[in-house]
């Protein structure tokens, strides 16, 4: 039996992928050296998990979602969002933002869990 790869054979490698092609952070070009890629790859690692907001899990940072800071995180922006609405109503035309922590991050969530982001 012959396997056949396709380009979504790794749905995490290949998100990472389009991360890193979209990414303004990308190179331009080559890279002189295998140093030099390794040099960036590390730095966009640490950009990417550390100072990168995504949106899928409500803009914090993989760090701080997986050390557990997103829900404290939320529950501030939350309360800085309601006092801007109570300040100024006008400015706003619904509810704000969902600020709700994330409970399961999956590239594809299934069907019944709906209020989950896919992760990006």
């Amino acid at each position: 039996m012959e396997v056949l790869s396709v380009s979504d054979d790794n749905a995490h490698s290949e998100a990472l992928f389009r991360t890193v092609k979209y990414c303004s952070r990308a190179p331009k070009g080559r890279f002189v050296s295998l140093e030099a890629a390794a040099q960036w790859a590390d730095e966009f690692v640490q950009w990417y998990n550390y100072e990168h907001k995504h949106s899928a899990i409500r803009f914090v940072t993989p760090a701080d979602r997986h050390d557990g800071k997103d829900g404290a995180i939320l529950q501030k922006r939350k309360a800085v969002m309601e006092e801007a609405k109570k300040r100024n109503p006008n400015r706003w035309s619904g509810d704000t933002r969902n600020l709700t922590p994330i409970v399961h991050v999956t590239l594809h969530p299934p069907v019944d869990h709906p209020q989950e982001a896919p992760a990006a």
